[in-house]
């Protein structure tokens, strides 16, 4: 029995959620958002809660069930408050900066880094070097802070580089001259 998944996802005020082809599509203040639905779930949409239930007592059916509920909690957080991933720019020179809706980054190569948000994502700066990306999706938030971490990983010497907020990067030693 998973722990998870037997709790029914509270819909607050505002929310409203459907069951049509396939999709599980939930609506919010902030927008619409969709999800596949998995053969082996049973989706179950009641006035303000949505539960979800294993549709046959296979062994995968049980694996999927929490899963799934996370997903369908996260449709619904995202379409009320949102995700936000917070990162870290270290490093002497290194900055961020928007252009536009892109984000353009300074990380000591010969050129500038653009990073174009895809739809729904976008980017804040609360100095230049400390920013977030924010958006409704979940999953698309999280790849999307990834890209930017990826462009200049930290390093381990110095620790300069793009690191999400309260990362720790295990430092090496330098040389150590006689």
């Amino acid at each position: 029995m998973s722990r998870i998944g037997k709790k029914a996802v509270e819909m607050p005020s505002g929310v409203t959620a459907a069951i049509d082809g396939g999709q599980l599509s939930v609506k919010g203040p902030k927008g619409t958002l969709a999800m596949p639905l998995s053969d082996n779930i049973k989706y179950e949409v009641g006035d303000g809660s949505i539960s979800v239930q294993p549709a046959n007592d296979t062994r995968e059916a049980r694996a999927f069930w929490g899963m799934q509920r996370t997903l369908v909690s996260n449709l619904v957080t995202g379409v009320t408050k949102g995700f936000e991933e917070k990162l870290e720019i270290t490093g002497v020179g290194y900055r961020a900066q928007k252009v536009g809706e892109k984000l353009q980054l300074s990380l000591g190569y010969s050129h500038p880094v653009e990073i174009e948000p895809p739809a729904g994502i976008g980017f804040e700066l609360e100095n230049p070097t400390r920013l977030a990306v924010v958006g409704i999706d979940k999953e698309l938030v999280g790849q999307v802070a990834a890209r930017v971490r990826a462009t200049r990983k930290p390093e381990p010497y110095k620790g300069k580089g793009v690191m999400y907020t309260g990362e720790v990067i295990r430092r090496k030693a330098g040389k150590t001259g006689k």
